[in-house]
């Protein structure tokens, strides 16, 4: 007979989180050797292991990372219940997204978060690589992922989606743009071409190990560029582009309260590839109910991306 609690639950997932038994017991309150009793328990009753101990830190075996999966589906399942028809006093709703890099998402982020403001929400906003989007949305770290299908990645993306069990909804399509500083010798064009961006370097962001042209944020990832360069956030690009004279394809729509005036989108021109297509969207669990702050999150990213229907 299983006796596991939503409280060893929630216990097993916050290891899993900080890598450590002692930062999760600071986390959650109790003593470590009562959570690291708590973790015995479980992986007893299951028969499994569920962490790995080493002098680094915990981190989850491979049966542990399919428990974990299932535990955070179960809890957030809880929590929904819970929001719903208990009564959580003192406790906070906690909604994340995880987004490739577009300042929308981050400006959306913002737009939500000042209309239901901090007192009774965890808000986490995470910017980073395409599979680790799709990975946190598939295991609950987060409840929305924002990302882009274009005819190149579609069909890649969407099997990967769908082995894990996501669903992408559209929310704009958007033509490439090249995206450069305002003292770039190009910024002044109505279009820019391939060839006359030859002699400047091409700005992307990094995948990490799964690097597949399939996961890349720019579009026509899989063409050959005689000078490219790897970054990891926003600021670093933004300050090549203006120290290197550097430039990033991108789908046009860009915040300048956030990203500043100092930089311009300018159509992109492929001879080879014209009719080439962004569509943007956001990836949930599918069949999902979603969260109240998914939905107003929806709402404020349509209500900006409604302003855009000139690049589409």
């Amino acid at each position: 007979m299983l006796i596991m609690t939503i409280q060893q639950i929630k216990y097993m997932i916050t290891i899993s989180e900080t890598g450590s038994l002692n930062k999760a017991a600071e986390l959650l309150y109790v003593s470590q050797p009562s959570l690291t009793g708590a973790v015995h328990d479980i992986e007893k009753e299951f028969g499994i292991t569920i962490f790995h101990r080493s002098s680094k830190g915990v981190t989850p075996t491979n049966e542990g990372e399919e428990f974990l999966l299932y535990a955070r589906q179960l809890y957030y399942q809880y929590e929904m219940l819970m929001r719903k028809y208990g009564k959580c006093e003192g406790v906070k709703k906690k909604f994340g997204i995880s987004t490739q890099h577009y300042s929308f998402a981050v400006k959306s982020f913002v737009e939500m978060v000042k209309r239901l403001g901090t007192d009774e929400y965890d808000f986490a906003i995470r910017e980073t690589k395409t599979l680790e989007v799709i990975e946190d949305v598939s295991t609950l770290k987060s409840e929305l992922g924002i990302i882009y299908l274009s005819s190149f990645n579609g069909t890649a993306i969407k099997k990967l989606l769908k082995a894990n069990g996501l669903a992408f909804k559209k929310l704009i399509d958007c033509r490439s743009y090249v995206y450069v500083w305002n003292g770039h010798p190009l910024a002044g064009s109505s279009v820019i071409t391939q060839n006359e961006l030859q002699d400047y370097p091409c700005l992307s962001f990094e995948q990490g190990g799964n690097s597949s042209f399939y996961f890349a944020e720019e579009i026509y990832s899989n063409n050959e560029y005689p000078q490219m360069i790897k970054v990891n956030d926003r600021a670093t690009m933004l300050n090549l582009m203006v120290g290197l004279n550097g430039y990033t394809l991108c789908s046009g729509i860009i915040c300048e309260e956030l990203n500043g005036s100092d930089f311009s989108a300018i159509p992109y021109l492929d001879d080879e590839e014209p009719d080439s297509i962004m569509t943007i969207g956001y990836i949930a669990k599918k069949d999902q109910i979603l969260s109240d702050m998914a939905k107003i999150y929806i709402e404020e990213m349509k209500l900006y991306l409604s302003k855009c229907n000139d690049i589409q």
